[in-house]
Parts: structure tokens; C-alpha cells; sequence
């Protein structure tokens, strides 16, 4: 059930379509306007309720009963719990709960409890009895699988308010990064109104009074289309995901009833600050085909402390929204008739060009080279590669001269094919090449957001084909890349190690020994800089496992950027090798033969095959066993930034748009006082230009004040200020945008020596002031010193 759940989860969280104006797509299905539902208008409830309710709780009532007269015949075996610290506890299997050994300790601790962990792997219900010997974790709010049952939970809440208000077939309502939703269908295809929320939120508080407990009751899949007959959604889901013959689990809290897979916190009450935040509508299962639904988002926390703290940091997070931010500096925009490409503006590209330029930078430095690959491939390559297989559905296919093709979603494949075009020796590796080449995913209309989900993006995308011993010091490489880099603005990042998913490709061994590889790698970093990291089972690449590095912006908000993957499938599957050491003798043997031999002339009557027909053979390779006296490369596919665009979007709200002088778009604002200096600001301006510094000059009518105000608004570093005594001396006044000591006209530097700090700044990419404000009374004990 667990995995029913998560891929209906995943799939619904993909396809909202009202909320934030998303894109609108051309195969989009023109829907009549759906009728309101009740708003604030009416009563708070139905009364009566929907017959199905009460239909529910009988087969409900019926089936728990005999559930628990079952469970008492179980027998009551001793059993050891063990806890984190390595005490013991002593219970009986069947009877004993998490919640009773939380309460042992003390009530604070229970109170505080969310869920169980047993045995470091399987979340419980603290209410629910022990089958075993164990170990025992009682978790928190603040663990992130605590924070997701206790918002899975008010995520049920809220759907037996829904139900309540207006008598709706739920569909789905999962946790999710930033709080829950709940998905339904409203009668009559009604669609939920703003002023629906207080209705909703007044139900909840009296959810929340009435402590109902939540109950966990395993069913046969015969009950469940018996108990959800009713809905239509939740027939479509157990009949389509849940084999014959199976059970699974339903929970009760109230007069609610789900197909769900728990666990859940003990009762109702727990959730003491609950908040709807937007409503938006989707496509069942994703589909535009399907029928049109709401869905209703919420957060909520054991507190109203933490809630006041939540709304607090979503203002701020407001304010720095990269899409406000974008529009207001002019970056980037989007337009209808290509959904999810951005449209970059002249400032934007700045940005864009200052991130490329210090990558490739660092590339010089560490050794890649830079290649160019085509946008579109025959669907033979990705069927080669595997990803037709795995990743079809996120991809765009074209047909192209009665032949299927597909825009590159990422670049692996090309470049695989690019290490085989030619022999290769033991002597290249490690060989680096890197790709800023355009790539398209079809990501669903109701997922694109700003630049953070798009379906055109660039990529610091690089492979590193290498042998195994060179693993360790590549990955060394590659996290060293990252530190610097993260560490140059500001940012904080977590390490996570992504291991084999469900769905894979290549031989458990493989995956095993590229697994231990990243660990080893990872043990050495962490042990190195005093951090630590995560497993992440199952979350791998289909080809192999792989490290997830989540940034931190200024908000703590974790971000996914970089990624370091270790592959020893796709040289398999595109028989990559490179000769040996040993067998270098053989390869000049190889080349002298291959020299002398002669193609074979077409026998009479027979067509020579034509160039196209030759390549085409060339991309349908099949594999080929290891030549002798060659090894296979491995292949680690990696990334610094990710998507260009998503990083952009990153550092907009980790700066608040406020930019480091290095990528800014808005470097200098030069101001003349009056227009009898506006030949000087010019000149000024031509100066700084020559050294490649972004530089405007505001030669409007506006008073000194305003001009100063507007730079200030645009986000210029510096304003650059000039009259008569900067002319005459050929000086000019500065003020620094992130220095508030500069904003008075006291900080006077000569043209010459601006342009040379400000050429310092940019080279070192640095985030300071170089033009500290002059204090007459420190230079004044500076020199008394010096004379000392």
C-alpha cells in the first residue's frame, strides 16, 4: 500500500493548474467556469450529512471489531525495547505501545512525540501495540519523517472538514515539503472559493477539540470497494493499484474513513495551529483528459509560537520571490505561446553570463574541456541509454522523417557517444567534458513555476569518464568544486547519498561496489570538514547511486543544485573501453593493421550502403563484450549550479535581489548633480565601461534626491555622484549600496583609484566594500600613531 500511495502521491503533486497563474498549454481542455461553492454564505456544515458517511462508519465498525478480536488472540510474548541510548525496556508483544513507553519516561515526552521508529527503518502509530523485540525511536516535530506524519495527519483533518462542508468525494491528501493538501471533487463540479477557508479552518478547531483518535484497520481489497463505492476516485486507485487477493489499510478519525498507509499521530488534538494557505485546481492522476478537481493546501504545527514564526518567514520569502524580483529588475519573463521557457532579458543574461563565466573558469582551472552536442537524437539512443525506458514520459518526441526522435532532456548520452568515436587509451583518463548545451523535459503545465521548473534549461553539465582507482580523487575534486563555489556566496549545503531504486538498471554487485565507492568518498569529506551526511535509500538515478547536495539560502531553505552520480552502467550499455597500460603494445599493432587493411569493395550488383545508413548502424550499436586488453571506464556525471535557470532563481531570493558586484546586472549608477556635469558622468561612464563594468548614467530632470533614490531602489552597487569639485579633480563620490555609513556625499576617491578597486572586486568575485567611508578621527590617530 505504501508504494500505491507514494506513486498516486507523486504524480497528483506534479498537476496543479489554478493557484499561482500557470502556464496554459495549447492541448489544454477549455473548461465552462465551475460553479461556487458555498464561500461564507450558508450553513457552517451539511445537515444532514451525506448518506455515504454513516454507510462508511457501519462497515467500518463492523470490520474493526473483528480486527481487534482477532489481535486478542495473539499471543502476549516478553519483549525487549531498545532505545536510542541502549537502555531496555521489557513488554508484551500485542500490547505494549510506543505511547506507553513515552509516558514511562515522561508526559512532556509523549506530548511532544509525533510517531514511532522501529528499528530504524519502519514508522508505527504510538498507539499501536508491538508485535517484537525492537529498537524504539520516538520522534518529534523537528525530525522531518515526524514533521510529514504530523502533517499527513492534519491532512486528514482537513479532508473530514471538507467532507462536513460540502459533502465532497476526497481523492488524495499527502504531505508535502511545505505543509499538505487534500484533493476532491466538490457536487456538481463546484470549485472552492477564498472565502471558503474560515469555514473550513472553524470546522478544524472543533476536529481538534473533540480529540478523535486516529484508528488503523487492515482491509481486503472485496471492502474497500464496498466501503468507498461512492467515490469514483478511490474506486479508480484500488482497482488499478491494488492487486487481488491483497490488503491494505484504512484510518478513521471522526467521521472520516481513507484509503491510506499511516501512520499517524494519536488523536486530533495534537494539531493545535492549523492554517489554509491557497486553493488551486488539477487533473485527476495528472491528466488533462481527466475530470477537473480542487485541491486545498494547508500548513500546521504543534503551536501557535512556531505558526506565528511560519507566517513571519512566508512574508519574507514573499519579498524575495524571484518572480517579483525578476519583474522588477527586468531579468527574465514568460510568454503563453511557449510555456516554460524563459524569456531573458539584457539584465537577466547579465546574471546568466557571470555564473557561465566563472565556471568555466573553474573548468580551466581543474582540467574539463568544453563540447557542443546536438539537441535532438534518433529515439534509438535513448533506448541505448535506457532513458525511453525510465524517462519517456518526461521527454518530448518528434516525429521526423517517419522516425521518431527526442529533444536531449540531459547530455550523458551524447557524450558517451562522443568518448567512443574513436579508440581510446589509458593515457586520457581522466577526461572531462563539459556541456552548456540546451535541454528540454516536458515537465507538466501545472508544475512550471518562475525559472525554479521550466522545460528549457542550461545546465553546468559535465561527465568524467575515468577508471576506478581515479574515482576517489575525482569525487575529492568535485567536492572541493563545490565548496568553493557555495562558500564564494554565502551559501550552506547538506550531502545526501541516493542509493539503488526500485526500478534499475545492471547488476546488484555493480551498484554495491558504486555505492561503497560514494560512501568512502563521503566518509573522507564529512571527516575532513566536521560535516555530516544522509542516506537516502532508493532515491537513486535508474543507471546509479548518487549524491544530492540541497543548498541553503538565507532563509534555510534547501534548495537541490549539484549532484555527483556514479555510473558503471552506461559505459556497459554503449561498450565503452579504453586500452590498458598493458596492452598499449597491441593498440600500435592494431593501428598498423588497420592502415593497411583496405575496404571491402561492394560485391556485383550490391549498392555501396549510403553515409546516413552508416551512421544510423553507428547509433544502433549493440553491446559488445570488453576487447581484450581493454577495461571499461566509469562514468560520473555531475553538476555545480544544475540548472542555470533554477540557480539564478536561488541566489534572486538568497539576495533579495540585491546582487554581488561580480554578477550584477546594475553595477554603477553615475549621477551628475546638475547638467552642466553631464559630459563628466559620460566620461566617466566610457572609463568604466572599457573595464567591462555594467555602468548607466541618469541624465533625467529629476532632482539629485530622486536619482539617488532610484538607483537605490534598482539595486546598484554603487552610485557614483558628481559636481563640481569631482570634475575640477577629477573625483567622484561614492555610495555603496550595502553600506549605510556611505550614503552621505563624504566619500571621495579619485577616478583612477575607483576603477582600480573596482576591478579588484570584480576579479576576486568578492562580497565587500572596497571604498570604506573616510573617519577624519581615525586617520588623525592613524597618523599620530605612525609618528609614535
Amino acid at each position: 500500500m505504501e508504494q500505491v500511495t507514494e506513486k498516486v502521491t507523486e504524480t497528483l503533486k506534479k498537476v496543479a493548474i489554478g493557484g499561482d497563474k500557470p502556464q496554459k498549454e495549447k492541448k489544454q481542455k477549455k473548461e465552462k467556469a465551475a460553479p461556487a461553492a458555498g464561500g461564507d454564505a450558508g450553513p457552517l456544515e451539511m445537515n444532514p450529512p451525506p448518506a455515504f458517511i454513516q454507510e462508511r462508519l457501519d462497515l467500518f465498525d463492523k470490520l474493526y471489531k473483528e480486527q481487534q478480536e482477532e489481535l486478542a488472540k495473539r499471543p502476549r510474548d516478553d519483549i525487549l525495547i531498545t532505545m536510542p541510548d541502549g537502555t531496555t525496556k521489557t513488554g508484551k508483544a500485542y500490547e505494549t505501545t510506543p505511547a506507553e513507553i513515552a509516558k514511562g519516561i515522561s508526559n512532556s515526552l509523549f506530548k511532544r512525540t509525533v510517531v514511532a521508529r522501529i528499528d530504524g527503518e519502519t514508522l508505527w502509530d504510538l498507539e499501536r501495540p508491538l508485535e517484537k523485540s525492537c529498537k524504539l525511536e520516538l520522534l518529534d516535530f523537528n525530525d522531518d519523517q515526524g514533521k510529514f506524519v504530523f502533517w499527513h495527519s492534519s491532512a486528514h483533518i482537513l479532508g473530514e472538514a471538507c467532507e462536513r462542508r460540502f459533502g465532497c468525494s476526497l481523492c488524495i491528501g499527502p504531505p508535502v515539503d511545505n505543509g499538505f493538501y487534500y484533493e476532491m471533487a466538490l457536487p456538481g463540479g463546484a470549485a472552492v472559493q477564498s472565502s471558503d477557508w474560515a469555514p473550513l479552518e472553524n470546522i478544524v478547531t472543533k476536529i481538534v477539540k473533540e480529540k478523535q483518535p486516529f484508528q488503523r484497520l487492515e482491509m481486503s481489497k472485496e471492502d474497500l470497494l464496498k466501503m468507498f463505492a461512492y467515490n469514483p476516485y478511490k474506486q479508480h486507485i484500488i482497482k488499478d493499484k491494488i492487486p487481488d487477493g491483497t490488503r491494505t489499510t484504512v484510518y478513521r478519525n471522526g467521521p472520516l474513513i481513507d484509503l491510506c498507509r499511516g501512520p499517524h499521530v494519536p488523536d486530533t488534538s495534537r494539531i493545535e495551529a492549523f492554517a489554509i494557505m491557497k486553493n488551486s485546481s488539477s487533473y485527476f492522476l495528472g491528466d488533462a483528459n481527466n475530470d477537473s478537481l480542487q485541491r486545498i493546501y494547508g500548513v500546521s504545527f504543534p503551536d501557535k509560537k512556531q505558526m506565528a514564526a511560519h507566517k513571519k518567514f512566508l512574508e519574507e520569502a514573499a519579498k524575495r520571490d524571484h518572480r517579483l524580483i525578476g519583474k522588477q529588475q527586468e531579468l527574465f519573463y514568460f510568454e503563453e505561446c511557449s510555456p516554460g521557457s524563459a524569456m531573458w532579458l539584457p539584465h537577466g543574461m547579465r546574471i546568466n553570463n557571470a555564473i557561465m563565466e566563472y565556471i568555466k573558469e573553474e573548468y580551466w582551472k581543474r582540467g574539463y574541456d568544453e563540447v557542443m552536442t546536438p539537441n535532438m537524437f534518433n529515439v534509438a539512443l535513448w533506448e541505448q541509454s535506457g532513458h525511453l525506458a525510465h524517462y519517456k514520459d518526461d521527454m518530448f518526441i518528434l516525429d521526423v522523417d517517419k522516425e521518431q526522435f527526442g529533444l536531449k532532456p540531459m547530455n550523458c548520452p551524447a557524450h558517451a557517444m562522443m568518448f567512443r568515436h574513436r579508440d581510446r587509451s589509458h593515457k586520457e583518463l581522466p577526461l572531462r567534458l563539459a556541456d552548456f548545451g540546451v535541454l528540454h523535459r516536458n515537465e507538466a503545465s501545472g508544475a512550471l513555476s518562475g525559472l525554479t521548473r521550466v522545460r528549457r534549461f542550461q545546465q553546468d553539465d559535465a561527465h568524467i569518464f575515468c577508471r576506478e582507482d581515479q574515482i576517489k580523487a575525482e569525487v575529492a575534486d568535485l567536492f572541493d568544486f563545490m565548496k568553493s563555489f557555495y562558500g564564494m556566496l554565502g551559501l550552506t549545503f547538506k550531502l545526501k547519498l541516493s542509493t539503488r531504486p526500485e526500478k534499475y538498471m545492471g547488476e546488484i554487485e555493480t551498484w554495491d561496489r558504486a555505492e561503497a565507492r560514494l560512501k568512502e568518498a563521503l566518509n573522507e569529506f564529512v571527516a575532513a570538514t566536521g560535516g555530516t551526511w544522509e542516506l537516502n535509500e532508493g532515491d537513486g538515478a535508474f543507471y546509479g547511486p548518487k549524491i544530492d547536495i540541497a543548498v541553503l539560502d538565507c532563509l534555510n531553505r534547501p534548495w537541490q543544485c549539484a549532484t555527483i552520480q556514479l555510473d558503471f552502467q552506461q559505459p556497459i550499455n554503449f561498450s565503452l573501453e579504453y586500452m590498458t597500460a598493458d596492452a598499449q603494445a597491441k593498440q600500435d599493432e592494431d593501428k598498423a593493421a588497420s592502415k593497411a587493411a583496405k575496404p571491402e569493395a561492394p560485391k556485383e550488383g550490391e549498392e555501396a550502403p549510403k553515409e546516413g545508413e552508416e551512421k544510423k548502424k553507428k547509433a544502433l550499436l549493440v553491446k559488445k563484450p570488453l576487447t581484450a586488453g581493454c577495461a571499461r571506464p566509469v562514468m560520473i556525471h555531475r553538476a555545480m549550479a544544475g540548472s542555470i535557470e533554477r540557480f539564478t532563481a536561488i541566489l534572486a531570493e538568497h539576495f533579495a535581489g540585491k546582487w554581488p558586484f561580480w554578477m550584477s546586472p546594475r553595477q554603477v549608477m553615475v549621477i551628475p548633480v546638475g547638467m552642466g556635469f553631464l559630459d563628466y558622468a559620460k566620461e566617466v561612464a566610457l572609463t568604466l565601461k572599457k573595464e567591462k563594468i555594467h555602468v548607466d548614467v541618469d541624465s533625467s530632470g529629476n532632482t539629485l534626491q530622486k536619482k539617488i533614490r532610484s538607483a537605490q531602489l534598482a539595486q546598484y552597487n554603487f552610485i557614483f555622484v558628481v559636481g563640481d569639485d569631482e570634475k575640477t579633480n577629477r573625483k567622484v563620490n561614492i555610495r555603496y549600496r550595502d553600506d549605510t555609513s556611505t550614503q552621505a556625499r563624504d566619500v571621495p576617491y579619485s577616478l583612477e583609484e575607483a576603477v582600480e578597486k573596482l576591478r579588484a572586486l570584480k576579479a576576486d568575485r568578492g562580497m565587500y566594500n572596497p571604498f570604506p567611508a573616510h573617519n577624519p578621527k581615525k586617520e588623525e590617530a592613524t597618523k599620530e600613531e605612525v609618528k609614535a
